[in-house]
């Protein structure tokens, strides 16, 4: 009988801490020095924060981020009129496209918001596309348990079930359980890049084996096999698995703005300047929940 065959881990590595918005502290997953980007992934952030740290009013244009929370609270709210309250294992996926300026902030002084913030990359076609906005509470997502494997199920299929978050660029995107020493194998398609970041426990993958302890990343190769194999060690695991199909295409980034031209990159920051073209207002608005920082000293 023939052994299956796994899809191989090409690197694994700690991320490293960055500072971030206002007095916020990331581990930087992607777009550190150990993986600068992950192709369609640009960014992603692993954050514990509290007021007064935040991310006050900034700009946003040729992307998506996605953020997932933990534990605590988040608010955020945009200059098209959007606001909500994100709690643990809430999702909001936001397509910035032409053009977005928003606010996201804490809820408290004293308990912390633990969460994920994920930038994709968007094709060129998509780059200049319509905002959209996508909240997802926690009940709305598919929660798949068996055999001592627990998905909470953003985007993406396992065991036959889908993510409710539509997607422009085909991305699978889970928050996995592992009990003590059990297995799970996940199909992701051999052309999508994908990765595994750890944030309790430990676990060993891929065809090769690797060992990877709590808070490291694990990069898959692409191009091999379909089938991601996972056992979880003696204290179980729990962990974020991403993947998504390579776009392939030139990045050309500087702070909140991704093009896929130096061309398009200097009309974007002409764009926001003259406030036009997807940034119309932009400039003059200020979000309400940006001055939470300031309460405590008025108080």
């Amino acid at each position: 009988m023939a052994t299956q065959a796994y899809r191989k881990i090409s690197k694994v590595f700690s991320p490293q801490f960055k500072n971030e918005g206002v007095g916020v502290k990331v581990l930087r997953i992607i777009g550190g020095e150990h993986c600068r980007r992950l192709d369609p992934f640009l960014m992603l952030d692993f954050a514990h924060l509290k007021l007064p740290a935040g991310f006050p009013d900034h700009p946003h244009r040729g992307f998506e981020t996605v953020s997932y929370l933990l534990k605590g609270t988040m608010l955020h709210e945009d200059f098209k009129g959007n606001k909500g309250t994100l709690q643990a294992g809430d999702v909001q996926w936001m397509t910035a496209g032409k053009g977005m300026v928003h606010s996201e902030m804490p809820a408290s002084f004293t308990e912390e918001a633990i969460g994920f913030q994920l930038w994709i990359n968007l094709e060129k076609k998509d780059k200049m596309c319509e905002p959209q906005y996508q909240e997802i509470k926690s009940d709305k997502l598919p929660i798949v348990q068996k055999d001592g494997v627990w998905i909470r199920l953003i985007a993406g299929e396992a065991f036959g079930q889908k993510g409710p978050i539509f997607t422009r660029t085909p991305a699978f995107y889970m928050d996995v359980r592992l009990e003590k020493n059990v297995k799970f194998n996940q199909q992701i398609p051999k052309e999508f890049q994908g990765m595994v970041f750890l944030y309790e426990g430990s676990l060993v993958l891929g065809q090769n084996q690797q060992k990877v302890l709590d808070k490291q990343v694990a990069i898959f190769e692409p191009d091999t096999e379909e089938t991601i194999n996972i056992t979880a060690s003696q204290e179980g695991a729990k962990f974020l698995l991403i993947a998504g199909k390579p776009i392939k295409e030139p990045v050309y980034s500087y702070g909140p703005f991704v093009l896929d031209s130096q061309q398009n990159l200097n009309t974007t920051f002409e764009d926001y300047q003259e406030e036009k073209n997807g940034f119309e207002g932009a400039r003059g608005w200020q979000s309400e929940i940006q001055f939470l920082a300031e309460l405590k000293n008025l108080k």
